[in-house]
């Protein structure tokens, strides 16, 4: 079983930036894919962005390209999500998520799933 745990959440103002990771462990897997999801209250859980080992990356929405960047450090089995001009509307618990099979922009309960990190973006 996968083991995610997902850091670097905090709570910040306008315009701040944050750089999320998620560390995974336990699986052997040379195919797979990673990805970023956030929830806020009320709300489905979002896709933000994916990743595959060999470098490819898919966004998932317009209101993070740009802003958000996904990237992945093989060696240290790392996700990461560098997140910048921050804005209110990304106040979110942010999850990553593996699958060893396919992966999309839609949540899967299938996928394997870190505990998340809060993200709280202040006026």
């Amino acid at each position: 079983q996968v083991q995610l745990v997902e850091s670097g959440g905090g709570s910040v103002q306008t315009g701040d930036s944050l750089r999320l990771a998620c560390a995974a462990s336990g699986h052997t897997y040379s195919r797979y894919l990673m990805g970023w999801f956030r929830q806020a209250p009320g709300k489905e859980r979002e896709g933000i962005a994916y990743i595959h080992p060999s470098g490819g990356t898919q966004y998932c929405g317009d209101s993070v390209k740009g802003r958000f960047t996904i990237s992945l450090d093989n060696a240290k089995k790392t996700m990461y999500l560098q997140m910048n001009s921050l804005q209110p509307n990304d106040t979110a618990r942010y999850y990553c998520a593996f699958s060893s099979t396919t992966f999309s922009c839609l949540a899967n309960p299938n996928y394997d799933w870190g505990q998340g990190t809060q993200v709280t973006v202040s006026s």
